[in-house]
């Protein structure tokens, strides 16, 4: 049976730009369905459609072209929170949002306990949601939303919200549903996350419906495209030597080849060269680019160290191991360049393979940063 039918459906917006009335089509043609009990994946670029297609499905508006057919009562994890009322209690707004999404009191209140225990909020449940941190809020939004035993769940970025702890009892709440039989859409671009939750994926391109098919293939299809892009502008080689930087591998910790990790593993990466004559002072680099060339997230280098470094003639290489990876989940293209140290020039350099890095350690943030602690018990303040 299917829960959800889209037909050759198309969004066009109009803008009017220096007095001229223009048109831009974030949707053309999309035909799919979803079968009842399926976990569907829709992942793409910024720009591809994914957000527009969300706001189709939840009716948040309507679509210019073609028809969308729901089966049963739709639930959508978007925006979470978005419905309370700041001057009315947890408790208020738990009824509140609920009859909104269509729950009876009495489907409300047998739900209650659930709801306020799995948001964490209980100490709090009888306070003004205004007074509530952000994470309190979303938290609380979430759970009124993942208790409606809908037949169709649209679930957006929302599972970015929270620690760690909390995102994986969404997943166990969003499986527990699927197990339910509840039908899901995920548009997401966490791929790891889309991989886990879903069945089948659609790959949006430029509004488009470019592919479709089981997660694996399609998510690494996608990879293929953002990582066929040119590589990022790097200065012009000034080779003072004849050195080449011939190759870069990415090995585990066991020292085997290796196109993927997860946030917090160990990685080591090895950047091979050959060299005419010896290059006194020299340095080597390693850079982790953005799948599409734009932003440079992280450098590692050889000339942070206040050791010198001589690239002798013949083959060579220069092993980076890294302890803790500190990138969070995502597609990552690796640029290996070596460098005269006292002119700064780049002699030079070439791009490496792409790194997979999987969901790991869980850390809020763009960035994972190894870090050690102690607990001082009974200090005294003045020692402070």
């Amino acid at each position: 049976m299917i829960d959800l039918s889209c037909r050759g459906v198309s969004k066009r917006y109009r803008f009017r730009e220096r007095g001229d009335s223009r048109e831009f089509w974030a949707l053309r043609d999309l035909t799919f369905d979803v079968q009842r009990g399926e976990a569907l994946g829709v992942i793409g670029h910024n720009g591809a459609g994914k957000s527009t297609l969300l706001k189709l499905l939840a009716s948040i508006t309507a679509p210019t072209e073609g028809e969308i057919v729901i089966s049963g009562r739709l639930s959508a994890l978007i925006e979470l929170g978005s419905g309370f009322h700041p001057e009315l209690t947890g408790r208020e707004n738990v009824y509140l949002s609920g009859a909104i999404l269509g729950m009876t009191r009495r489907e409300i209140s047998a739900k209650f306990d659930r709801i306020v225990q799995f948001a964490g909020v209980t100490p709090f449940i009888d306070v003004p949601v205004k007074r509530y941190s952000s994470g309190m809020y979303v938290r609380l939004g979430f759970a009124i939303a993942a208790h409606l035993d809908p037949d169709l769940l649209l679930i957006d970025e929302v599972l970015a919200v929270g620690d760690a702890a909390f995102q994986e009892q969404c997943f166990s709440r969003i499986q527990e549903l699927r197990r339910g039989g509840t039908t899901a859409v995920f548009i997401s671009h966490d791929l790891d996350a889309v991989e886990r939750l879903c069945d089948r994926v659609l790959l949006l391109e430029h509004g488009r419906l470019q592919t479709s098919g089981p997660p694996a293939d399609v998510i690494r299809n996608y990879r293929k495209r953002l990582l066929a892009h040119e590589p990022p502008p790097l200065p012009a080689t000034h080779p003072a030597v004849g050195l080449t930087v011939l190759d870069v591998r990415t090995l585990d910790e066991t020292g085997r080849e290796t196109s993927g990790c997860r946030t917090g593993d160990p990685l080591i990466v090895r950047v091979a060269y050959e060299a005419d004559a010896d290059l006194r002072d020299g340095s080597v680099e390693i850079l982790f680019y953005s799948a599409d060339g734009r932003v440079l997230h992280c450098q590692q280098t050889t000339a942070l160290s206040n050791a010198r470094l001589t690239l002798a003639s013949g083959r060579g290489a220069v092993e980076f191991s890294i302890d803790e990876l500190a990138l969070q989940p995502g597609d990552y293209m690796i640029v290996a360049a070596a460098r005269d140290v006292r002119s700064q020039q780049i002699l030079s350099w070439t791009t490496g393979p792409s790194l997979s890095v999987r969901r790991g350690k869980m850390v809020r943030g763009l960035f994972y940063m190894p870090h050690r602690w102690r607990h001082l018990p009974h200090t005294d303040s003045t020692s402070l």
